[in-house]
């Protein structure tokens, strides 16, 4: 243990990717402890990367890049705007309540950075608001990409931890959403003592169904995916390609901003994205299989016990540790490597696999907003100019939202588990 942990640590602190940092850590192991079984390496990295649910990966990447490139962003912002524009701050409730809708499309919380921050941050400071302001509630606001469904970390999880997509999917809901109904009482709160402008514009009984039929198709696209896997229609792989037949169609022949140029770009972000979290993948597997069989998870949950310290002390614990590996560590790996070590701890002080996967989840949420990995943070730093520990500092009220409902999370079962036993019991 000592070995994998201190040669992991020293290569990630020198720059190593993590993914070769994994590798290389785990072939030490071999080299020094049992040189013997050094001729199934091959084997093993394969195994890691032989699933049939690992086809769902490339195919949810594409869905959403599909979605974004179809100029969904501007029908869901209009659509936004018919409810909460009027309100004081309106541009910053606007803000969240699209990406609440678009994190239940693209599945990404980078994605929902640039593509609604590319349009509202420049829009924001036109009527007033600040950079920073602007900035913050976008990056904050994203964090629910990847925990409302379909979400891509989600999969990845459910590989990890040997988990239904479809409960998973249902299990981080409720929390994805809980997120969103918070941040849209904090911006109103700020709104109000910052005295933010409020959107003059009236819309026409005309104008609102106009706006409901251009965001309706993206609206459902959703809950046309979850629901196949829920109603047991169709796998997660099998959703996948179904929702990126929908977009196909809704985007070439309905919305008609899809273009056949675009297309092998495209597909080809969705494939350089998948290959990088499948090296990715392979490796961090070669790491958990030598963690299995030195039995170390096993060991650190038997020492937790013999500690006797009370459940909600340990969930507290796992909650900080993960929120400072989400600061250092991007999402996918993070996963991988947290999944095995922590999994069976919290499953013996009774936390079920399930409402561990969507705390560690929502947890690694809050580090794509945090210096100095932070993948949101750089995107919205691009857009706005601003050094990404201004645009922090702006984001930080806007985070008491995913910390209050991690809290929830870690010691509410019912806040993930509801949703999961009604519909696939």
């Amino acid at each position: 243990m000592t070995l994998l942990l201190v040669s992991l640590v020293i290569l990630l602190l020198i720059g190593v990717p993590i993914a070769y940092s994994l590798g290389i850590s785990g072939f030490l192991y071999f080299i020094i402890y049992q040189p013997m079984l050094i001729l199934i390496l091959p084997q093993r990295l394969y195994a890691g990367m032989e699933s049939y649910a690992m086809i769902a990966l490339p195919l949810f990447c594409l869905m959403g890049s599909l979605m974004n490139a179809g100029g969904i962003t501007s029908r869901l912002l209009d659509f936004s705007l018919l409810f909460v524009g009027k309100l004081r701050g309106g541009l910053g409730l606007v803000n969240v309540l699209a990406s609440m809708i678009f994190g239940g499309i693209s599945g990404s919380s980078v994605s929902d950075t640039a593509s609604v921050g590319a349009v509202l941050i420049p829009e924001m400071q036109k009527k007033g608001y600040t950079a920073e302001y602007s900035s913050g509630i976008t990056v904050a606001s994203s964090t629910m990409g990847m925990i409302i469904p379909p979400s891509v970390p989600m999969i990845i999880y459910a590989l990890a931890a040997e988990q239904s997509v479809g409960r998973l999917f249902l299990a981080s809901a409720i929390p994805g959403v809980m997120i969103g109904i918070i941040m849209l009482v904090i911006t109103l709160i700020i709104s109000h003592r910052k005295n933010l402008p409020r959107e003059e514009k009236t819309f026409t009984v005309f104008e609102c169904l106009q706006y409901l039929q251009r965001a309706v198709l993206a609206l459902i696209m959703p809950l046309f995916v979850i629901g196949a896997v829920v109603m047991g229609i169709a796998t997660a792989t099998e959703a996948a390609g179904i929702g990126v037949l929908y977009t196909v169609i809704v985007g070439f022949f309905i919305f008609k901003t899809l273009k056949i140029k675009d297309v092998p770009g495209l597909v080809t972000k969705a494939i350089l994205t998948s290959a990088n979290v499948m090296i990715i993948i392979a490796l961090s597997k070669l790491y958990i299989w030598i963690l299995a069989l030195e039995r170390i998870p096993q060991a650190m949950a038997a020492s937790v016990v013999e500690l006797g310290l009370p459940p909600y002390a340990v969930f507290l614990a796992v909650i900080f540790i993960i929120l400072i590996c989400g600061t250092f560590i991007d999402v996918s790996p993070a996963i991988l490597l947290l999944t095995p070590v922590f999994l069976p701890m919290v499953c013996v002080l009774g936390m079920d696999a399930i409402q561990f996967g969507v705390l560690l989840i929502s947890g690694l949420a809050v580090g794509l907003v945090t210096p100095p990995v932070g993948m949101c943070l750089n995107v919205a730093s691009a857009i706005s100019k601003l050094e990404i520990g201004t645009i922090f500092k702006a984001a930080l009220p806007f985070l008491m939202a995913n910390l209050i409902t991690l809290v929830i999370i870690a010691f509410f079962p019912a806040f993930t588990q509801w949703l999961p036993s009604l519909l696939m019991p």
